[in-house]
């Protein structure tokens, strides 16, 4: 079972995002991946998200949205996240703002990974001292062990 501290790298920490609405705040996340070669091509993989996200939101509630993505241009899988003091407009289920994002980049063929990510984040992210938690760390071994 792929762990938290297998995916999310602290290059892939943004404690500050600085965007405010849904696209931008995926695309600064996701150009993290690139830097580090995860992701190929940033816009093939930014279209596999945003696809998703016409499906049905990844804006959750409770101020978190975990958009993912599963794309060829994605060499690895990997875990973004971003907080944003100020909060994100993102269309989400209980129409609040975003303030903890979660990007979860994953190759075309890794069946079903981004689904058991995905799960992990959700159990953990229902309690609201773990949100608090996550709206207050100030590196990446504090979110490992937040949720180990």
């Amino acid at each position: 079972m792929t762990e938290i501290r297998d995916l999310l790298k602290s290059a892939f920490v943004n404690f500050e995002l600085k965007a405010t609405e849904k696209e931008a705040a995926i695309n600064e996340l996701s150009t993290t991946f690139v830097k580090k070669g995860v992701v190929r091509n940033d816009s093939v993989y930014f279209d596999a998200v945003m696809k998703r996200e016409e499906e049905s939101t990844t804006g959750i509630g409770f101020g978190i949205a975990i958009p993912h993505g599963k794309s060829a241009a994605v060499t690895e899988s990997a875990l973004g996240f971003g907080r944003s003091q100020a909060g994100i407009t993102y269309d989400s289920m209980d129409g609040k703002p975003v303030h903890l994002m979660f990007l979860i980049a994953v190759p075309e063929m890794s069946n079903n990974e981004h689904l058991r990510i995905l799960s992990k984040l959700s159990r953990k992210l229902m309690h609201e001292d773990v949100r608090q938690k996550l709206m207050a760390v100030t590196d990446v071994e504090e979110i490992y062990q937040i949720f180990e």
